[in-house]
């Protein structure tokens, strides 16, 4: 599932996502009908559009496949949020299904397919951003392992690590002072150890806070954990 940010914003984490599944051995499928998650419209409590979005990914995904999606929030989404919007009884076996079939990358990776390390180098500093929505899941853990197994890498600690960085989808929209103001605390923490580059598994949080870098002028490098590790695949002539 490649996400609304991928087609709009973040083409290359689409890209780095289907050629690091197939380094490990994955055929990937690209169901050309999806769509949107159905999170926008779910956080808005538009539950009638939520539910109809959620239902046609359900059927664009049909299957015993597994999904992979290079974003918490949307993974998280499926896995929590489409199980709330089904209409009708009917609805919930196919939405029960579609959500345990889906995994955020870096969980897959690590607790799907059992990859240990990535066989890779990547000379830099990096401090790593865990999005509110991989709470409760093993994505933390799972992409913690594999960035610390890349040969070069250097994990930096940051400051209040559990902060959110203040996006939140529509709450950005409805709070943006607030939002702002918590924007800048995440960039301030994250930089604190001078990193060569910031890290995240969600396309939404890097967006929020590299408009906020950019806005003050703040040298501001971050990309999605799923192109570091793509990278770092390159540079060992693994890829």
């Amino acid at each position: 599932m490649s996400t609304c940010l991928c087609d709009a914003f973040f083409d290359d984490v689409a890209r780095a996502t289907v050629e690091v599944l197939e380094f490990f051995g994955c055929t990937v499928d690209f169901p050309e009908n999806q769509t949107c998650c159905g999170q926008p419209a779910f956080n808005g409590g538009d539950w009638k559009a939520a539910r109809t979005v959620a239902r046609h990914q359900a059927h664009a995904f049909a299957g015993d496949q597994p999904v992979i999606v290079p974003s918490g929030s949307c993974a998280a989404m499926v896995f929590h949020g489409n199980l709330l919007a089904f209409e009708k009884e009917t609805d919930l076996p196919e939405m029960e299904d579609f959500a345990r079939r889906t995994w955020e990358l870096c969980d897959f990776l690590v607790n799907g397919l059992g990859v240990e390390a990535i066989p890779g180098r990547y000379q830099a500093k990096v401090a790593v951003h865990n999005s509110c929505h991989t709470r409760g899941s093993g994505t933390g853990a799972a992409m913690d392992k594999l960035l610390r197994s890349i040969d070069g890498v250097e994990v930096v600690k940051i400051g209040e690590p559990e902060q959110c960085c203040g996006f939140g989808g529509t709450f950005s929209v409805a709070f943006p002072n607030i939002s702002s103001s918590m924007g800048k605390i995440k960039i301030e923490n994250l930089q604190q150890e001078k990193p060569d580059l910031v890290v995240s598994g969600d396309m939404s949080c890097l967006m929020h806070m590299r408009g906020l870098a950019q806005k003050a002028g703040v040298d501001y490098n971050a990309q999605h954990v799923v192109q570091l590790i793509r990278d770092a695949l390159r540079n060992e002539g693994a890829l």
